[in-house]
């Protein structure tokens, strides 16, 4: 009889063990699968050139994922980031004709003042990080507009410019992909080595505990959104640089294939778990089921967004089991 009752707190560490390993690294190990599973039915799919467009696709999502990720952990969400992603791209595209600095610092100071103001209403006034980063959109999507001419007029990037150079391949791949794996690899340490990260897994876990154990709340919350919205503006100048012009009418629905991607990825939408490789990795699976998806050839892109919503309900439901699995 003791033996028995002493296998029953082993056997439900297990299942912790168990749940926390599949909660963050499942989607990369879904991933791998179907990446293998995809190479061998349709042999198109495992080329080198098709592996490099869903990668330099998927580039500038995942920058915006992983400022997503930072505010998802911490308790909010922020779907302003497709209008910001959009503004940023034709604020580049504007500033490239004033040189490279012009075309860099003017969408990061632009989009980071936006994601600052959204941080400062969130944590300052506590008002609801819904409303507030819809109100955002709305916003930054009104003054895309009223700097491109109600979308008539589109900014070319001239040729032969420096900022141009940050849309060409280097050593094989976008320079876009170059500066996604770095930004994964530093955001990675931050999250999960220095005392911000620690702060905002605690601010997303217990916002009144964190306050008590006198982690500065406000200013955490405030510095995410900040994040946000400086990579939304990044990853929207780079692909000016890729697309070399200033495409008003992008970023529509992007916050939702955003937040669709670090779900998947392993974060809670409550706040409180997450991790930046599970975001990256989130990314790269939804490029990859929508390229699977284009390999069948008579499907339409329709069926993309039923698979990928039917593919995140799924994921979702996971997530929610793994966590009452983890809390027994």
């Amino acid at each position: 009889m003791t033996a028995t009752i002493a296998a029953e707190p082993v056997r439900t560490r297990h299942l912790e063990d168990i749940a926390g390993v599949l909660q963050r690294h499942g989607a990369l190990a879904v991933l791998a699968l179907l990446t293998i599973v995809a190479s061998i039915a349709f042999p198109r799919f495992g080329s080198v050139d098709n592996l490099s467009n869903i990668v330099v696709d998927q580039s500038f999502l995942a920058i915006v994922a992983l400022g997503m990720t930072f505010v998802i952990i911490s308790g909010g969400i922020d779907l302003s980031v497709g209008s910001v992603f959009a503004l940023g791209g034709v604020v580049a595209a504007w500033g490239s004709q004033h040189g490279l600095v012009v075309a860099l610092v003017a969408p990061l100071a632009l989009c980071g003042a936006i994601g600052l103001l959204n941080g400062l209403l969130v944590a300052r006034l506590r008002m609801a990080p819904f409303i507030v980063t819809l109100a955002s959109l709305l916003g930054a999507r009104g003054l895309l507009l009223a700097l491109s001419n109600e979308g008539q007029t589109t900014y070319q990037v001239p040729e032969g410019s420096l900022f141009r150079q940050l849309g060409r391949d280097l050593a094989g791949l976008n320079v876009s992909v170059w500066i996604a794996i770095v930004l994964v690899i530093v955001l990675g340490v931050v999250l999960t080595r220095t005392t911000f990260g620690h702060t905002v897994f605690a601010v997303g876990g217990s916002e009144d505990a964190a306050s008590l154990m006198g982690l500065h709340v406000v200013r955490t919350k405030t510095a995410v959104y900040v994040l946000s919205g400086l990579l939304a503006g990044l990853a929207g100048a780079l692909n000016a640089a890729w697309v070399s012009s200033g495409v008003t009418i992008l970023g529509a629905g992007m916050e939702l294939d955003t937040i669709a991607a670090v779900v998947i990825g392993g974060t809670l939408l409550v706040g409180g778990a997450g991790s930046v490789v599970g975001s990256a990795a989130g990314v790269l699976l939804l490029g990859v089921i929508q390229n699977v998806i284009n390999q069948v050839g008579s499907l339409n892109s329709s069926v993309q967004a039923v698979v990928s919503g039917a593919f995140l309900a799924a994921v979702v439901v996971l997530q929610t089991v793994l966590s009452r699995t983890r809390r027994l």
